[in-house]
């Protein structure tokens, strides 16, 4: 493995990733005026049951909660309640349910739930297998900005799938994820770069794409990072610097990316003088430390 190509993994949105901004509240208030009725809070309080976040982790409650809410048309605890049934946590695994409650909440024009309902018709799970109507509820929470949804439509357009393919169209929705910061967006954007496909080959934006992604942990970014950096590509030439990288990529990857990267750093290292293998390896526990205070 020399250069690792873009992922056309589809994106599907969680608790903790949908509702992030609501955490933390105050418990025992919120639950007060969820017993009375008011549908925010009982909303509030199922996210907080499902999460963990804020609450102790109960899905048993989460569900009560967010099937009051839900009834009431509040469209976080739809797309909640809907989470809850596609995983099975507190409910019977039921797709089905799930995308019911995914539509009640997209129908009210809820993004997430317009996205994930986009996985769901672009899988065939509890609905028909339909990449049209995926492409069209991707592109509904795309256009309002929406990550992960451009992401997916960029997918989408990548490969030929619901859409006629088209990587211009793929560069611009990678490019509006990537600069929200989406990581998975920012390595593809790279790709995209390096490849020459839907914009001119330019290997500095390929590298700056990759650096940004690399810069969340983003492993497979890391991996091109230290690619290119072995190799001189994008005016880049550094065998410590390539060490770190593949290093981290060991690190934060997976199975065949993670033995890639060891076989590369590896053969980095046998050419590599201690001075600079020490180098490379004090460089690369700096970066995880700080990392990881970034992430506190």
């Amino acid at each position: 493995m020399t250069h690792l190509g873009k992922t056309a993994a589809i994106i599907f949105v969680g608790m903790v990733l949908a509702f992030a901004d609501l955490f933390p509240q105050d418990l025992a208030e919120l639950r007060r005026k969820a017993e009375r009725g008011e549908a925010r809070a009982q909303s509030n309080l199922g996210i907080m049951y499902a999460s963990g976040r804020g609450a102790p982790q109960d899905f048993g409650e989460a569900v009560k909660w967010l099937r009051k809410a839900a009834e009431q048309g509040v469209a976080n605890a739809q797309t909640a309640l809907g989470l809850l049934y596609f995983s099975g946590q507190g409910v019977s695994e039921d797709s089905g349910e799930a995308a019911k409650w995914f539509r009640e909440a997209a129908n009210q024009g809820f993004d997430k739930a317009q996205s994930n309902l986009g996985v769901l018709h672009q899988n065939g799970q509890g609905v028909h297998r339909d990449q049209v109507e995926a492409v069209r509820w991707y592109r509904k929470a795309a256009n309002q900005g929406f990550a992960q949804a451009q992401f997916n439509l960029g997918n989408m357009y990548a490969n030929g799938q619901g859409v006629p393919q088209d990587y211009g169209e793929t560069v611009k929705w990678y490019r509006k994820a990537a600069n929200q910061g989406f990581a998975i967006a920012q390595f593809n954007l790279g790709n995209m770069y390096a490849n020459g496909q839907g914009v001119p080959q330019d290997r500095v934006e390929a590298e700056k794409w990759y650096r940004k992604a690399s810069g969340q942990g983003f492993a497979g970014a890391q991996f091109n990072l230290g690619n290119m950096y072995a190799k001189g590509q994008g005016g880049l030439q550094d065998d410590v610097e390539a060490h770190k990288w593949f290093n981290l990529s060991a690190v934060f990857g997976g199975g065949e990316l993670k033995h890639a990267a060891k076989i590369r750093r590896g053969n980095l290292s046998r050419k590599m003088t201690p001075a600079q293998l020490e180098k490379a390896l004090r460089l690369a526990r700096a970066w995880v430390r700080k990392f990881k205070t970034r992430k506190k």
